[in-house]
């Protein structure tokens, strides 16, 4: 069985285990009913524990397979199922619900909704939180911006959240689960997370969604633009009005505006090598291009055996890191055997920027002004208007 078939395989027994589902709407209400987020992946065990009481359910059933008034054991999994305790289930998941009010303690954060269980088929486990939209909300604000800005700032982040937990949950419906709690989907640390000033700014926008051409809008964000944010369609395939960039004067409070990274010329050819890339001693590293809002487009590497390497700036930063290498927003030369990054902002630039965010409501701009500014021709609506599209 090649890689690919094996790899699909594995794909389908997951999606089997966790079930497919369309993003559903309650009767009455504006909510969809769950967003499903990767919390863990690739565990060989994990400690749960639930103080009060619970259920233990065969996944995809209503089969109850345990209960009580209080839960704290293992969590592993075995050759034929998972191990509870010291209890072998010869099943490929479980679903663990805490009744009432009660939250799952899982890996030394706290969750609301329930949480599912699954062996993969390398023997380890996939968690995936089952969670109403808002209460995940509750546990992605403090993690994207601080809980002591001003409450605009809270509500325009709470409303994109939103749209983009919303997308990613109608683009992803037949995967095992909607989004990821790091940073490639939304940070978000469950109910651990919460605050008083986040959890406000998501129910006085309850229901909002930002919404283009009558459609549930991508809506992408990130910490700092420095002064323009990017064309979406530079970084993906998506060519609309509202992710096309604007210029942007009012993130220069932000602490990631400039900034400096130097790093020796052996890590970045260490780098390049473990991607596959055949590069010897570096000598050069220059920048090709860059496109309309000040973002490199190419760069090109040359090792002392003329060997050049050329690369586009998504793909630079994913090779160094995204937490190392800020943005795309840089500049570059090579000293003394180091290479240095002169660089400026915080994020791929797409959509809202946050502390452009906080720096307009610091004027008095509103949720809405900040929201329309930074996806000009979007408009705020209401889950209920899109239902139908979800």
């Amino acid at each position: 069985m090649t890689k690919v078939l094996r790899s699909m395989v594995l794909c389908c027994l997951i999606m089997s285990m966790f079930g497919f589902r369309a993003l559903a709407l309650d009767a009455g209400t504006t909510e969809p009913v769950i967003i499903r987020v990767c919390i863990m992946d690739d565990k060989e065990s994990i400690y749960i524990s639930v103080k009060d009481t619970y259920k233990i359910l065969a996944l995809n059933s209503d089969r109850v397979l345990m209960s009580g008034p209080r839960l704290a054991t293992t969590v592993s999994g075995t050759k034929d199922g998972v191990m509870l305790g010291a209890k072998e289930l010869k099943m490929g998941g479980i679903k663990i619900k805490a009744e009432g009010k009660a939250r799952i303690y899982v890996g030394g954060r706290l969750f609301r909704g329930d949480v599912d269980i699954v062996r993969k088929d390398n023997g380890k486990l996939i968690l995936v939180n089952d969670i109403s939209l808002d209460d995940y909300l509750y546990g992605v604000l403090y993690h994207e911006v601080s809980h002591r800005w001003p409450m605009e700032v809270l509500k325009a982040q709470a409303i994109a959240a939103r749209s983009f937990a919303l997308y990613q949950a109608r683009q992803n419906k037949m995967q095992p689960y909607d989004l990821r709690s790091d940073i490639y989907s939304q940070v978000y640390g469950g109910s651990t997370s919460e605050r008083w000033s986040t959890t406000m700014a998501v129910n006085v926008t309850k229901g909002k969604v930002l919404v283009y051409n009558g459609d549930l809008l991508p809506a992408y964000y990130h910490a700092t633009c420095a002064g323009h944010t990017e064309n979406g369609y530079n970084l993906w395939s998506v060519n609309m009005p509202p992710l096309r960039g604007v210029e942007c004067s009012f993130c220069a409070r932000s602490p990631h505006y400039k900034w400096t990274k130097e790093m020796p010329l052996w890590s970045l050819e260490r780098k390049l090598s473990e991607s596959g890339y055949k590069i010897g001693k570096i000598v050069s590293v220059n920048i090709m291009s860059k496109n309309q809002s000040g973002r490199v487009d190419k760069m090109e590497i040359k090792d002392n055996a003329g060997v050049s390497i050329i690369l586009t700036g998504k793909d630079f930063r994913q090779l160094i890191g995204p937490n190392d290498l800020r943005s795309t927003k840089f500049d570059i030369s090579v000293k003394f055997g180091s290479l240095i990054i002169d660089g400026r902002g915080w994020g791929h630039g797409v959509g809202m920027c946050q502390w452009g965010a906080f720096g307009m409501a610091s004027q008095g701009k509103k949720a809405e002004e900040i929201l329309k500014y930074y996806y000009p021709g979007a408009e705020v609506a209401t889950i209920d208007s899109i239902k139908n599209k979800l």
